[in-house]
């Protein structure tokens, strides 16, 4: 099998000199690969299900832990940040450690922290065992990938990738259902034995079928790299998470801009000079990890803004319960995850390229559905066509980007490269919530301040503040209740529409930028794939 290797570039860092072990065991058989992709699949959705577990649990939560709304926030965004601090360190040790040790390791203090989070009394407990929790997290997630990556061959790696981007993609609406389902029957605390049931299963799969696989340095590990990316990380998620509650012009939170900013800087910086770098940042200038990158970056704030619309919608507007409003989303999860199956097939007959556009298309039309037949009184059907519209495009984007992204990165290097993919997704789901949800909230603002006539100031300032606010303040409304709700919901609508014309432009911009500069070819001839089984400077073994 021929090897095709990205242009390096003139200052680019010695590669590792290990030889290819001359008797380095094949790739593992078909009944143990189905294993394996089982195996990392389970990991997978018991991290994604756990970030959006907490949020269906909020009111419970600050009641048996006597917690404020800004502690149970902490408590649902601290896993959440430290996931997304710690991938690309942790990724990199994956790489020299071993892949299955992390996986294994991850697993165990993922499992005990989910164990401890169950039985707390406190919030400070529940605070430490989320933190914990985020930690096992961001030891399985790159190494869920790269385990994909670097045992499937060629021919199969597509299909495999795909599943896993479905369960990625799929897996936190999953999550959210089961979660809403557990806290209607029992209590917030059966929330956490899922994770646990999950870890037990991948445990046992992956004890028995996922082979070792490390890379061999001889330079040392880039602890600058990894401290100043862990700041930037903390930074700038801080800053995209607290805007929207404490206003973007809040000290501690321009604060937080300023250091992730700083430190982004002096992590590209300081990369570009290491002779071992965490992260190979002149490699993005490869059209490959650069549109993958910008579209997973894209898609996933497209995806967790849309969210933060639908909630409210469901629940205030069309009055659901949390349960049903999970449940409606369903439709889109499973054909998200459909659709990341058949992009492989999709991208070996008309390009990566081509797969990649036509999926943003689809997602940019859904959106643009959703804003045009949305009203008060159209209802759920209304904007399934959009939801729908928009599963199979984010679905069909998913695969072939995240393949960019590994494929640009050596096999040996796979750790990293799926803790850059993971990286991304979070950046964009903290971006989208952010930027999103601001544009809902100041599209409602501006539409009710022209429809409170007669309203009572205080009941005024209070519909002021969201749907759901105007709503349970109605009743101070005296007799123009009704039309408060009417008018809260209209609004809603309004900014509904604001938000999602926004994504719209976003996905026209990605898609003019996809025919421009997204992968030359087909993702199968990308670096990755067509390196062999035993790259330079990594050993497989079981």
């Amino acid at each position: 099998m021929s090897t095709t290797r990205l242009p390096e570039p003139p200052d680019a860092p010695e590669p590792p000199d290990a030889p290819v072990s001359p008797d380095a065991p094949d790739l593992p058989d078909a009944r143990q690969r189905r294993l394996i992709l089982i195996a990392v699949c389970v990991a997978l959705m018991a991290v994604v299900a756990s970030v959006s577990g907490l949020n269906v649990a909020q009111p419970d939560l600050a009641v048996s832990l006597g917690a404020s709304q800004s502690t149970v926030l902490w408590i649902i965004n601290s896993y959440t940040v430290t996931l997304a601090a710690l991938l690309l360190p942790l990724g990199a040790l994956g790489d020299r450690w071993g892949r299955k040790p992390m996986l294994l390791a991850g697993l165990g203090v993922f499992g005990a922290a989910n164990v401890a989070a169950g039985l707390a009394t406190s919030a400070e407990v529940m605070l430490a065992a989320r933190f914990f929790s985020g930690v096992g997290a961001a030891m399985i997630m790159p190494v869920t990938l790269a385990v994909i990556t670097s045992t499937f061959p060629e021919e199969e790696r597509g299909r495999a990738v795909g599943v896993w981007t479905g369960v990625a993609g799929g897996g936190g609406v999953l999550g959210m259902f089961l979660s809403a389902t557990l806290v209607d029957a029992a209590s917030w605390r059966w929330l956490f034995a899922l994770p646990v049931v999950l870890v037990l299963a991948a445990l046992a799969l992956a004890l028995r079928s996922v082979p070792n696989s490390r890379r061999t340095e001889r330079h040392s590990f880039d602890t600058v790299g990894s401290l100043t990316s862990v700041v930037a990380v903390v930074g700038l998620i801080y800053f995209l998470q607290e805007g929207p509650a404490r206003g973007w012009t809040a000290p501690v939170g321009l604060l937080s801009l300023l250091v992730g900013a700083a430190a982004a800087v002096g992590f590209v910086l300081w990369e570009l000079r290491h002779r071992a770098p965490l992260l190979e940042v002149r490699l993005f200038r490869e059209r490959g990890l650069a549109s993958g990158s910008l579209a997973l970056l894209t898609v996933f704030g497209v995806q967790a803004g849309i969210f933060v619309v639908l909630f409210p919608f469901f629940q205030a507007v069309l009055g659901w319960s949390g349960l049903l409003s999970t449940a409606a989303l369903m439709p889109m999860a499973v054909l998200m995850m459909l659709a990341s199956g058949l992009a492989p097939r999709l991208a070996e007959r008309i390009g990566a390229r081509a797969t990649m556009a036509t999926g943003v298309l689809l997602g940019g039309a859904g959106l643009a559905l959703m804003a045009v037949r949305v009203s008060v009184d159209g209802g759920y059907l209304a904007i399934l066509p959009g939801m729908l519209a928009m599963g199979v495009g984010m679905g069909l984007t998913m695969t072939p980007s995240t393949e960019a992204v590994t494929g640009a990165l050596p096999r040996e290097r796979q750790g990293v490269a799926s803790a850059l993919n993971d990286v991304t997704r979070e950046f964009g789901t903290a971006l989208g919530v952010a930027l999103l949800g601001a544009l809902l909230s100041a599209g409602y603002r501006g539409a009710i301040a022209s429809r409170l006539d007669g309203v009572p100031p205080g009941t005024a300032a209070t519909a002021r503040e969201g749907v759901a606010n105007a709503i349970a303040s109605a009743g101070g409304a005296g007799a123009h209740a009704q039309e408060l709700i009417r008018a809260a919901r209209a609004s809603f609508v309004d900014g509904w529409q604001q938000a999602m014309w926004a994504g719209v432009a976003v996905m026209a911009v990605l898609f003019l930028y996809l025919l421009a500069r997204g992968p030359r070819r087909s993702v199968s001839g990308t670096a990755v794939q067509a390196e062999p089984a035993t790259a330079v400077g990594s050993t497989v073994g079981s």
